[in-house]
């Protein structure tokens, strides 16, 4: 039924070229998207290793290129550039950054909720609660869910960003750090909160209850004005990719194992810290509103964002 669905949406690209009076030759050559693993992006390293982006898009005459983009900051600069059609995993924090900026992209699908992904993880037996970060080092990425954490963590328990040394660092090395204790506390994802873990770290509190973590596919604006066909195949490809992951959980963790170069047991781990979707709900959009005000609060922006009018109407599950 899925594989019908995708013909039929390819026969649209072409029905929707005839009726404006276009050629074949008149869709791009070739779709620009992003390829992100981390933390654990399942549906979307299936869609690569099994090649059934490849395929659906080859149906409709057109070639895929995967660009290693992880960043989503860089895949909305690529977006602005004209150089990246889709971004095929993107934090909504930074969809709104760059919405906010002037920069029109937009999110066309749902990816995943990953809550129990993004963790404080500290080494120092000493540091027991939130409390205890008071006047210590914490490191991570600035401007991001993990910054956002941070400051959620501390204000519920009465404090501000202005009571630890948050220094500015990027995953890798804020582990690092951590580990060889230069900081004393890191902001981590994925499987480098697993390598803490087996390090001899641990989890201070994960997301779940403070902040809710968004990832999105986004596309630029411009694309999806001009070739929402193209859009639609790459979305459903994704929704079929959730169907297969579902129904073949062995053989996807073994995929994803492989691609991560993790083992099956962390594998699994990450999959079950992760809540998969091609949806977005209301609560969604509410929690967006949080983000919203968080970056307002914190000068990461300067304009609000409205979060419906960044979503594509049929990405929305009402």
């Amino acid at each position: 039924m899925k594989r019908i669905l995708i013909t039929l949406l390819i026969i649209g690209v072409a029905t929707a070229s005839f009726a404006a009076g276009q050629t074949e030759s008149s869709l791009p050559d070739t779709v620009h998207v992003s390829y992100v693993r981390s933390p654990f992006n399942l549906p979307a390293i299936l869609m690569k290793e099994r090649g059934t982006l490849e395929e659906a898009f080859a149906e409709a005459g057109v070639e895929l290129k995967y660009h290693e983009i992880t960043s989503g900051a860089k895949q909305a600069q690529a977006m602005a550039a004209g150089s990246l059609d889709i971004g095929g995993v993107m934090n909504t924090t930074s969809v709104i950054l760059a919405k906010s900026n002037g920069n029109d992209v937009r999110i066309v699908s749902g990816f995943s909720r990953p809550a129990n992904m993004f963790s404080i993880v500290v080494k120092d037996p000493e540091i027991e609660t939130i409390e205890d970060l008071e006047g210590k080092k914490v490191a991570g990425p600035k401007g991001t869910v993990l910054h956002q954490l941070l400051s959620a963590a501390l204000v519920s328990k009465g404090m501000e960003m202005g009571d630890v040394e948050f220094l500015h660092m990027g995953l890798p090395q804020s582990s690092t750090a951590l580990m060889a204790g230069h900081i004393d506390a890191a902001l981590l994802a994925g499987s480098l909160v697993i390598k803490a873990q087996n390090s001899g770290a641990r989890v201070l509190t994960s997301a779940e209850g403070l902040v809710s973590p968004k990832l999105v596919i986004a596309a630029r604006g411009e694309f999806v004005e001009t070739y929402p066909p193209l859009v639609d195949i790459y979305t459903q490809v994704h929704t079929e990719a959730v169907a297969w992951m579902e129904a073949n959980l062995e053989r996807a963790l073994k995929i994803g194992a492989e691609e991560q170069g993790i083992s099956l047991a962390d594998a699994r781990q990450l999959y079950e810290w992760t809540e998969f979707t091609s949806s977005i709900i209301p609560r969604d959009l509410e929690t967006m509103e949080e983000d919203i005000t968080f970056m307002l609060n914190n000068k990461l922006i300067e304009n609000t964002v409205e979060p419906d009018k960044i979503i594509v109407e049929n990405a929305m599950n009402l």
